[in-house]
């Protein structure tokens, strides 16, 4: 019986993939095999010595001490582009809304008062105050070519918008997905430079901090407008609203709300709807669910953070699932011992990222207790475990 430690509501959807006679599923669990996360803060947390997969039922793992999860030896799984389609859509509703005034056109027809008479006298004077412009013929710059990007990249077009994309680690499985008029920026400043719209679809690191600064604004036309629906921290709010007050950009979209752009009159913030539809949601716990079972199950991983992606096809045979440094001469190691113990290898499969590798060890019969602790000892190897008759 495997124990799941849910640390915040994770969608039904996602589960109901756990069957109930071989999982346990609970907010409060002890000893627990895996935890799901969604957004609860697990740096100070800590984590019990029985924990050998966390799974983010999200693409960010900003929340989740990863670095301390890689010394241990536990992956961390997420679902990127399980939310793509409804942050595409926002992004989407960001632009129209910045093109269009909507915000401060909504406010000012709440803020009316009158007869019904009075009320459309208003209306008719003032809205020449919120004239805009329309997309199509207009460029949207996106920066980070993943599922998101890929997806806003697409719509745009379909909106009769020019595309221009940077990612200098685009996947080729994104590359696939890509539509072809997607034209490609040399740089981030190439991009700018071109962009009446920019959208950020990258992590927050160190190299991504503060992506979009005064410097970088200068490069942009006049009266772009800004997007920022991937984390708070890329765009340098005080740079962009000092933009704005110039009169040098036109407006400010983005999902992370402070008290310098929450009242300001060319921004729209909302409050972090990215991933926030009931699809998205079940999408992230079913996708995240899934690896977190395939690993625990049978060793197999995708969409891990830390991890080396392994797949191999699990049948009847014992399996020893190993993580190990990703040193010389583990393989040769492990092999010796089992070869000690007279068990012979049916199938085997290495894949290393980092200082971490995964071998995943197919055998005739089931080793016993005492061989499985020899390979646990050997100096290096993290984990070991030993899932017999497919699971």
């Amino acid at each position: 019986m495997y124990k799941i430690l849910t640390l915040n509501n994770i969608s039904v959807a996602g589960l109901d993939r756990l069957p109930r006679d071989r999982y346990e599923v609970a907010s409060e669990i002890s000893h627990p095999d895996a935890i799901l996360v969604r957004s609860a803060k697990m740096h100070d947390m800590e984590i019990p010595d029985t924990v050998k997969a966390i799974g983010r039922a999200g693409a960010g793992v900003n929340n989740i001490p990863v670095e301390r999860m890689t010394e241990k030896g536990i992956p961390v799984f997420n679902a990127p582009g399980a939310n793509a389609n409804a942050v595409k859509e926002l992004v989407i509703a960001g632009m129209l809304m910045a093109a269009r005034n909507i915000g401060p056109a909504w406010q000012f027809a709440t803020a009316l008062e009158g007869s019904d008479e009075e009320i459309g006298k208003a209306v008719e004077a003032g809205k020449k105050n919120f004239v805009g412009f329309e997309l199509p013929g207009r460029t949207l710059g996106v920066v980070g070519l993943g599922a998101i990007g890929v997806k806003v990249c697409n719509a745009a077009l379909r909106l009769g918008m020019k595309v221009v994309g940077y990612d200098p680690t685009i996947t080729v499985k994104s590359a696939w997905k890509l539509e072809s008029a997607v034209e490609q920026a040399l740089s981030i400043d190439d991009l700018l430079a071109r962009s009446d719209f920019v959208s950020f679809h990258v992590p927050l690191t160190e190299q991504t901090a503060n992506m979009v600064n005064a410097e970088r604004i200068r490069l942009m036309p006049k009266n772009a407008v800004v997007l920022n629906f991937a984390r708070s921290g890329i765009v340098d709010d005080q740079a962009v609203v000092a933009a704005l007050d110039e009169g040098r950009l036109y407006a400010y979209v983005n999902d992370f709300p402070t008290n310098l752009t929450k009242n300001h009159p060319r921004c729209v913030t909302l409050p972090h709807l990215g991933a926030s539809t009931r699809e998205a949601e079940e999408n992230c716990a079913v996708m995240v669910v899934d690896e977190v079972r395939d690993w625990l199950e049978h060793g197999n991983i995708s969409n891990s953070v830390n991890f080396p992606e392994i797949q191999l096809p699990h049948g009847d045979n014992p399996r020893l699932v190993v993580v190990n440094a990703n040193v010389p001469n583990m393989l040769g190691q492990i092999s010796t011992d089992l070869a000690e113990a007279g068990l012979n290898i049916v199938d085997m499969l290495n894949r290393s990222r980092g200082d971490i590798a995964v071998t995943l060890i197919d055998l005739e019969k089931t080793p016993s207790p005492e061989v499985v602790d020899k390979i646990a000892a050997v100096e290096g190897v993290l984990s070991v475990r030993c899932l017999s008759c497919g699971g």
